[in-house]
């Protein structure tokens, strides 16, 4: 079976790899360095199964950067491509994935499409009636950054929306469950096929209440700060309860990462018309809790501030949104230097602030150094670390 896949970045990438362990699968990206490196078998995103697929699976994989040559004869499209929230809007920027859909329609009329990329609440069926194509499905994933191909070998569950009282597509939506369930290690995988406009809600309202609940935790560890308290006493005692339990309670200075902050808008945004407040509170949550790290580090009166990592979690390259971001925009505008440790980064500077690339130069030349996660490498300077991690984990 040929499977197109548009866009390599986690979602695409990880999805290319999972099914070219049964299918011929092509990747397609408009950037050549990309596809250069997936050609060499190297991956272009830090992800260790992906390495590791890439350098010593037999993989059926044949990236480029022809669309044309990737989508006539697929028999399956994949769409993966980025959907950034519009804030002016109010509203994801889909343009990528028309533009996939619309060469999908040129190509490979016949091709089952799988949009992937997280999209609006009513979009599916939207474009399933603007492209006159019947054969759009969506079909949201669950991963993490750094664990993308983990996460999809080991899933939680697979969700495939398909409209209801259509028995053809019904088929189409269970085959492509079906290639899922093939590529993955992990057996009998809880499996789902709601309608497309409720698959597309499962993805938004579960990356939501991911948020909430880092805001809950964030939220917790800034009332023990004011108040003089011991923020892990007060969580460990809390998620012993083992209807609460003890994931995603490690505070930091903010959601953050591609999913949880472009989300939680959109989905704030679908509720327009439809009343509610703990959904504003959860985008609220987020700018106070950064504001909060900013005004405690100014409290310190730093000379010069040190970004350690730019990324949002632990064996990451990624920082698009990430929160220390959020805090380095509100020290900026105090007037406060800044210097960033990122060794993922090439460039000397970043939006104006200085990159250091040798990390004994970036601990002695900085008084304070933000570390949204704790490492190693900074504990003969932890007089200087401000961080609220206490688990040493995402």
């Amino acid at each position: 079976m040929k499977i197109a896949v548009a866009g390599t970045g986690y979602v695409g990438l990880s999805i290319s790899v999972l099914l070219a362990q049964h299918n011929e699968v092509w990747p397609v990206d408009i950037l050549p360095e990309k596809v250069a490196l997936l050609a060499a078998r190297k991956s272009p995103i830090a992800d260790r199964e992906i390495e590791q697929y890439l350098a010593e699976k037999p993989l059926n994989l044949h990236p480029t950067t022809d669309a044309t040559a990737a989508y006539t004869g697929a028999d399956i499209i994949v769409i993966s491509t980025p959907t950034n929230y519009d804030p002016k809007k109010n509203y994801f920027d889909t343009s990528s994935v028309e533009a996939v859909l619309a060469l999908a329609g040129q190509y490979a009329p016949e091709a089952t499409v799988i949009i992937k990329s997280t999209v609006p609440v009513g979009y599916t069926a939207s474009v399933r009636e603007k492209f006159n194509n019947p054969h759009i499905l969506f079909s949201p994933e669950f991963l993490r950054e750094g664990h993308a191909l983990y996460d999809n070998l080991y899933p939680s569950r697979i969700v495939v929306g398909c409209p209801a009282g259509d028995e053809a597509l019904a088929a189409r939506a269970h085959a492509f469950a079906a290639l899922l369930q093939q590529g993955a290690i992990k057996q009998d995988v809880d499996t789902l096929f709601p309608g497309l406009t409720e698959a597309e809600a499962i993805k938004l309202f579960a990356n939501t209440y991911l948020a909430l609940r880092v805001a809950y935790f964030n939220e917790l560890d800034t009332y023990a700060q004011v108040r003089g308290l011991n923020t892990r006493d007060i969580i460990d005692g809390v998620c012993l309860d083992p209807r609460i339990g003890s994931h995603y309670n490690n505070p930091s200075f903010g959601y953050g990462g591609y999913c949880l902050p472009k989300d939680t808008k959109q989905l704030l945004a679908n509720y327009n018309d439809v009343p509610q407040n703990l959904m504003q509170a959860i985008v609220d949550s987020n700018a106070t809790r950064m504001d909060f790290i900013a005004e405690q580090v100014l409290a310190r009166e730093p000379k010069a501030v040190g970004i350690y990592r730019l990324t949002m979690k632990a064996g990451s390259d990624n920082f698009r949104q990430s929160s220390i971001q959020g805090v380095m925009r509100r020290l900026r505008a105090e007037g406060v230097p800044l210097v960033i440790y990122e060794p993922t980064l090439k460039e000397d500077t970043f939006y104006g602030d200085c990159v250091e690339k040798d990390l004994a130069r970036f601990k002695a030349t900085c008084d304070v150094i933000l570390a949204n996660r704790a490492a190693p490498e900074l504990a003969d300077v932890a007089e200087k670390v401000y961080t609220r991690d206490l688990y040493s984990r995402d």
